[in-house]
């Protein structure tokens, strides 16, 4: 039998495919179980689900679910806790092995974390305090974020200055905040909250600007606003700008999405500084943990995402116009190398 080039060809594939095949299912072992077989299905429950941080929150979520190849449900209560509550009992309904809690009050979701867990589900918390040992919670590093938002602010202004504060209580993530806001009043007694106001009423950005109108007509000398959360931010740039006190007043926040750069980047913009983690970066780490869980290791009760602190300065002087911006130009914004044991897949990777 001659040997052709034909041949020799078809050989040459088969051989790159099996190559292929070989690979692929050492790939697959490579992952521990259940994820070395197809077929685990997990949920997002939502509590919060408004503005672009949680977009790019879902975007993680929805990314790194891919990359393990597991089959995700996203349950969206639109700020309803009742509703929350029980679309955890329609995830354990579905049969999910794991289920992420995204956000909610403490009250409406300690119990129904509980049903999770004792019907065999792994669970981790994002942004809420479920008060379960068994349950780690992800988080962005509040306080750090607030510290990093506050030292720019005493950075710019002095140890000095009239400040209006945007906070809604019983939020986990927003209460951590408040706690480093209470230190540094204490630090710096120059520091005097004039005016306290909030809302988490849909649309956030627009209810908060017209609590912000009242506010800046009664406290017109206010020189600081500390607003740690992006969406409160927005609102009060909104009344802000209104009010044509954008040269006078700073504002400092937490999160970071895409319109906010753009928001900061303006002309004369009030919006000085913000403090945060990528959202998509943190939906990731979410995923990584409960996967962790299900495959028996223990990525630790405090998941924590550490923070960066972003300037309006740097967005202009780096000419960062959005998130792919500023990930590529801030690389310690674009991964975090938590909850990353070597099996796990890294949506990241190029």
């Amino acid at each position: 039998m001659s040997i052709t080039r034909r041949l020799l060809g078809k050989a040459a594939l088969g051989l790159a495919g099996a190559a292929l095949l070989m690979q692929g299912t050492a790939l697959a072992a490579d992952k521990p179980a259940p994820f070395d077989k197809p077929g685990v299905k997990i949920a997002l429950v939502r509590y919060l689900s408004t503005g672009d941080f949680f977009q790019a929150y879902l975007s993680g979520v929805e990314a790194q679910a891919k990359a393990l190849g597991v089959d995700l449900r996203v349950l969206d209560s639109r700020q309803d806790a009742a509703l929350q509550a029980d679309m955890v009992d329609q995830a354990i309904a579905l049969g999910v092995q794991g289920i992420i809690i995204q956000h909610g009050l403490t009250e409406s979701m300690k119990d129904a974390a509980q049903r999770a867990v004792d019907a065999g589900i792994k669970v981790v918390a994002f942004d809420v305090n479920v008060e379960n040992p068994k349950i780690p919670q992800i988080e962005q590093s509040d306080k750090d974020l607030a510290r990093l938002a506050l030292e720019q602010a005493v950075k710019d202004n002095g140890e000095s200055w009239k400040a209006g504060y945007v906070y809604v209580a019983g939020i986990a993530p927003l209460d951590r905040r408040n706690e480093t806001w209470v230190d540094v009043k204490k630090k710096y007694s120059g520091i005097n909250e004039v005016a306290m106001f909030g809302t988490l009423d849909n649309p956030i950005a627009n209810s908060v600007a017209n609590q912000a109108r009242s506010v800046l007509q009664a406290h017109p000398d206010i020189k600081v606003m500390f607003a740690p959360y992006d969406e409160f931010a927005k609102g009060v740039k909104i009344a802000v700008d209104e009010a044509g006190l954008n040269k006078g007043i700073k504002i400092y926040s937490a999160d970071i999405s895409t319109s906010d750069i753009a928001a900061m980047r303006e002309p004369d913009s009030a919006w000085a500084a913000t403090a945060a983690t990528n959202p998509a970066v943190v939906g990731q780490v979410s995923v990584r943990a409960l996967a962790q869980l299900l495959a028996g290791e223990d990525p630790g009760h405090n998941v924590i995402v550490p923070p960066t602190l972003i300037t309006q300065k740097e967005l202009i002087d780096k000419d960062i116009k959005n998130m792919e911006d500023l990930s590529a130009k801030l690389p310690q914004f674009a991964h975090a190398d938590v909850a990353m044991p070597a099996w796990m897949p890294n949506p990241n990777a190029k």
